[in-house]
């Protein structure tokens, strides 16, 4: 088989591909896939909502203080973690996502506490199970990496919110994408540029490498540009409110050391 054939075939089956992966990461308890504690839910009922966040740190004041009554879409963010505290802090949660396996996370958590939230199985790209204006609140951590193209997530957002309604949203430094994964130059303390952005797995890595990542049963991923990140979220209607960058605690890669690769948004739909 050819590398652009190969590339091709990665293309056709990215979401049955990227369902699998994440449905064995929630069977494998990863970091992401880790429901929250009855500890972190008491806290939320008390109005805590430390826990709910889109970046390694608490949202920043203002973003998002109060949640009871308000209609919370979690966007590609199941796995037992933002909902269940959004929903014991009093909201009316619905969680969308691609991987029934992260689902069943957040209806685990919502059978051990008593707490009420709908689950839905979906593409983020595509939320036509939902009416147009049906959320006061869009709540997206960093998940669009694994679709390629971003600006029909912003599109949807904004139809699924009611004017004035909020958007919070986080993805990556785009910078993260363009380095040499090769660990030697990670020993050494270098960054060697070598994926000029957009950036996609299905693209810049080669058969070899692609097959072993697939083999592996990890998600394929897409680095997008701020153009597409935050300059989709305004051409598809949104301002924006709010922006907040934040530092890997753990860095996996050396950029991680010298900037926050970390970024949040806060945007709202005009009323």
């Amino acid at each position: 088989m050819t590398a652009s054939s190969n590339h091709h075939d990665a293309s056709l089956d990215l979401l049955a591909h990227n369902q699998a992966a994440w449905d064995q990461q929630a069977a494998q308890d990863c970091e992401w896939s880790r429901p929250v504690t009855p500890e972190i839910i008491v806290a939320a009922r008390g109005g805590d909502l430390s826990a709910a966040r889109l970046t390694p740190e608490p949202l920043p004041r203002g973003w998002l203080d109060a949640v009871q009554g308000l209609r919370i879409l979690c966007l590609a963010s199941a796995g037992g973690q933002q909902a269940p505290v959004l929903a014991a802090a009093g909201a009316d949660v619905t969680v969308f996502d691609l991987s029934e396996g992260q689902l069943e996370q957040d209806r685990a958590v919502a059978r051990r506490e008593g707490l009420a939230l709908t689950a839905v199985q979906g593409d983020m790209r595509d939320l036509s199970a939902f009416e147009d204006q049906a959320f006061d609140v869009v709540f997206h951590p960093i998940s669009n990496l694994y679709v390629p193209d971003v600006r029909p997530v912003w599109r949807e957002c904004f139809r699924v919110l009611r004017p004035g309604g909020r958007l919070l949203s986080s993805f990556y430094n785009p910078v993260v994408f363009v380095g040499d994964r090769d660990p030697r130059y990670a020993e050494q303390g270098l960054i060697r540029p070598a994926h000029a952005l957009p950036y996609a797995d299905t693209r810049h890595l080669d058969a070899e490498a692609l097959d072993a990542k697939r083999a592996r049963g990890e998600a394929l991923v897409f680095g997008h540009t701020l153009q597409d990140q935050i300059g989709g979220q305004l051409d598809a209607g949104f301002l924006l409110a709010g922006f907040h960058e934040a530092r890997q605690p753990r860095p996996r890669f050396v950029i991680d050391g010298y900037l926050p690769t970390f970024l949040a948004t806060r945007a709202v739909k005009p009323a």
